[in-house]
């Protein structure tokens, strides 16, 4: 009896190296590509700075060096207390909601599932109302509408929507991509109810106001405190779903496949839905609530590196904090001196980029 050798596919070899190469030039070019776009936000505004102006202004504060005129003054003022601190932490923001997204969109296999399907974002808002309308910032927080007691209560709401979304789909059940879907729209349209309640009740009109502009969306109240707790949110879910990229590729395909490969896919549906509802909780606590980032942008990145999620949630993540950066440049600049929610310029960018895709999909069955 012969044994035969085993046959290689060397047309198909070939077509996945040239692909793989394509997808890392991709990245690399992202990864030029997000500082350039920090350096041209930071100097973008009433007062309006060169690029050289920015970098020179970033390297001199980096090594302590204080300045000598008014022009360098400001500048310092400008580029460190007022747009540095808001370009990173949106650059942190866009990154979260894009890597959720695209994480959440394989565990329940839906091409529409955005960071906001488990309820955070309304679980944030309550929060956040709920500090402004009683004025607990005021108790050692900060101000009615101090940033700190704010992003607190934002923060803590977003837990108790993933608590209870947890308790209601069961620690010990199947955790099939429709109950985690259902679970999450239920907390999020009760919760959405509480936050109108609260808004109605509330005799306040400048807590009502501040509580409007909350759940727009916005950077305004950026600043170098809330960087630390959204980097480590960022760092800490892409790392561990990237690690999790295999078994988010297998779960992708079906339930099926995962366990043929020996992954549990209701156990990874749990733990995916956890990473990704703290790392929102973080992001929407300091930013309101953002649309369409996290559900455009990871198609968008598919088109440029695939489906295969080591790929992809990286290029995710440098994709949608670039175009955040941008975003909310446009959103600061363009009626200046006022500035549009950032929700609502997302939204209005967001939705021609999805009808978009949607008619490219379309032709492409």
């Amino acid at each position: 009896m012969t044994v035969e050798a085993p046959t290689v596919d060397v047309k198909s070899s070939s077509r996945r190296s040239p692909h793989r190469s394509r997808s890392i030039t991709t990245i690399a070019l992202l990864c030029a590509a997000a500082p350039v776009v920090l350096v041209i936000a930071i100097g973008l505004g009433q007062v309006a700075l060169s690029p050289v102006d920015v970098v020179d202004t970033l390297v001199r504060g980096a090594r302590g060096a204080s300045a000598t005129t008014d022009a360098t003054r400001l500048a310092d003022t400008v580029v460190w207390q007022l747009r540095a601190p808001r370009a990173l932490l949106g650059l942190c923001v866009g990154a979260i909601l894009a890597v959720c997204g695209a994480a959440l969109q394989a565990v329940v296999r839906n091409d529409l599932a955005d960071p906001y399907l488990l309820g955070i974002t309304s679980g944030a808002s309550l929060g956040a109302a709920t500090v402004i309308a009683l004025g607990l910032g005021s108790l050692g927080l900060g101000a009615l509408v101090g940033t700190i007691g704010t992003s607190g209560g934002a923060f803590l709401g977003a837990l108790l929507a993933l608590a209870i979304v947890l308790v209601l789909v069961g620690p010990r059940r199947r955790l099939g991509s429709g109950r985690l879907v259902l679970a999450g729209l239920a907390v999020g349209y009760a919760l959405s109810a509480v936050t109108n309640l609260v808004v109605v009740l509330s005799d306040n009109r400048d807590a009502i106001r501040a509580i409007t502009f909350w759940m727009l969306g916005s950077l305004g109240q950026a600043s170098w405190d809330d960087l630390p707790l959204v980097a480590l949110a960022l760092a800490a879910a892409l790392g561990v779903l990237v690690i999790w990229g295999r078994r988010l590729d297998a779960i992708g395909l079906g339930d099926d496949v995962a366990r043929s490969l020996g992954s549990d896919p209701d156990r990874l549906r749990r733990n995916v839905a956890i990473v990704t509802a703290v790392a929102i909780a973080a992001a929407v606590a300091v930013s309101g609530a953002i649309g369409f980032v996290g559900l455009v942008v990871p198609h968008l990145a598919r088109g440029l590196v695939g489906a295969t999620h080591r790929l992809l949630l990286p290029t995710s993540a440098l994709l949608g904090g670039t175009l955040l950066v941008a975003a909310d440049t446009l959103a600061r600049t363009v009626l200046a001196p006022r500035e549009i929610p950032l929700g609502i310029l997302t939204a209005l960018l967001g939705t021609p980029l999805l009808l978009l895709l949607i008619a490219r999909r379309s032709r492409d069955v």
